[in-house]
């Protein structure tokens, strides 16, 4: 799923015209020896961070079903998480800086989820929307964006803190064929044989209804213990 979100993201960008002709849109990590070795002006699109959104955790299973309205699976709900980005502009003078990140900011800004054209293999699949917040408050908990820099080596630099909110697809468990045949009940033996009931029809309500394979006593008989009158 993690891969399906960069390259929605990546399209997001792309129809706002990043990267251009002389600008490349990467996913590494900034740190001090990558920007040393940064040659063209880049945006970089670095995932910094990963966490569960519990509010949205729910429990149970949802059934699928075939063209032809059988069940043909279940599967249990999607969990959510929020992916946490950090989008920098980088060029040989500040202003060039500035100028880029304002084309990423608007960008971004323009949308409040990733277009359906956007989502590819499971999310694509689940038909669920990936939400986008743009400069949004830092979660309780999460790191600041000078610890995120103090950990990459390198120094503070401007940047538009990103986060997108995606489902991960339920484990899925395939149902079993469909039921055709008849329903045999056995009954716990009072006289030493016991009964069976067998339900005659097929599994909508079309047949006899439940009836004994064997006759019943004739009525006004009374069979007592063992098997005497």
């Amino acid at each position: 799923m993690i891969h399906e979100v960069d390259e929605g993201l990546r399209l997001l960008l792309a129809d706002s015209g990043l990267p251009s002709e002389n600008t490349e849109l990467v996913f590494d990590a900034p740190t001090t020896e990558w920007a040393a070795k940064r040659t063209v002006p880049t945006v970089n699109v670095f995932l910094y961070d990963l966490r569960e959104d519990l509010s949205r955790r729910a429990s149970g299973q949802l059934a699928e079903h075939n063209a032809d309205g059988t069940v043909a699976g279940w599967r249990t709900p999607p969990r959510w998480y929020r992916l946490s980005y950090l989008l920098t502009a980088w060029t040989a003078r500040p202003t060039d800086e500035h100028r880029l990140l304002s084309d990423v900011l608007r960008g971004v800004s323009r949308h409040d989820q990733l277009r359906r054209e956007w989502l590819t293999g499971s999310l694509a699949e689940l038909g669920l929307a990936v939400l986008i917040d743009v400069a949004a408050p830092a979660a309780e908990g999460s790191a600041s964006t000078s610890d995120i820099w103090h950990s990459l080596g390198g120094q503070l630099k401007p940047s538009i803190s990103l986060q997108l909110t995606a489902p991960l697809s339920g484990e899925r468990e395939e149902a079993g064929p469909p039921v055709t045949e008849g329903v045999v009940v056995q009954t716990n033996p009072v006289d030493g044989q016991g009964r069976r009931m067998r339900y005659d029809g097929p599994t909508t309500a079309q047949g006899q209804g439940f009836s004994s394979s064997r006759p019943r006593p004739q009525a006004g008989i009374m069979r007592r213990r063992g098997g005497h009158l």
